[in-house]
């Protein structure tokens, strides 16, 4: 048994993009409180701020990373964070492998520090420790599934291809690639 969502606080570490609707998503379909840690406060953003990412997980319930990859965020989600987190405190990862330390993560779910994570991603992967498969309580899916269905591969090419007309007529990209985000 596991509880449901409404009403429970979601914390996303990460608030570009995908972790901005990913918020808008918990906050409108399921009525829950969404609060952030990014490396800045987003102007005019209602959601709750949290200046770290141990100050965002003490203050919910469940975690959603979306944070980019790289050195930057390397174990972001360390043992502090997951002790942080809490027995009955739930960590996703939608984001990149690297950013959460997986030998903590196994020993806070073989502990039962953390109530469970959900990963679609994992460092070192596609090898995937035997001790974290091992768990009943950590839920582990391929990286490519949802842009994988028919609908989501077609909306990437035709925004591929309405960038490149842009491109190629000197307008403006749709969606630009912004350095450091």
């Amino acid at each position: 048994m596991r509880p449901q969502l409404s009403g429970k606080r979601v914390g996303i570490l990460g608030l570009g993009t995908i972790g901005a609707n990913i918020a808008e998503r918990c906050a409108r379909g399921f009525a829950m409180e969404v609060g952030y840690h990014n490396r800045h406060p987003k102007p005019d953003c209602a959601y709750h701020y949290c200046s770290s990412a141990t100050a965002l997980v003490q203050w919910c319930e469940i975690l959603v990373i979306a944070t980019p990859g790289g050195a930057a965020t390397r174990h972001l989600v360390d043992e502090g964070v997951l002790t942080a987190l809490g027995a009955e405190g739930f960590l996703i990862n939608i984001a990149r492998g690297s950013v959460v330390d997986t030998a903590a993560l196994t020993a806070a779910l073989q502990a039962q520090a953390i109530a469970g994570a959900a990963l679609d991603v994992i460092e070192g992967e596609p090898q995937v420790p035997p001790a974290l498969l091992a768990q009943d309580n950590v839920l582990i899916t391929p990286h490519v599934v949802a842009a994988r269905s028919p609908q989501a591969m077609t909306a990437m090419y035709r925004q591929m291809l309405e960038n490149l007309a842009c491109h190629l007529n000197g307008q403006p990209l749709l969606t630009p690639v912004v350095a450091g985000e």
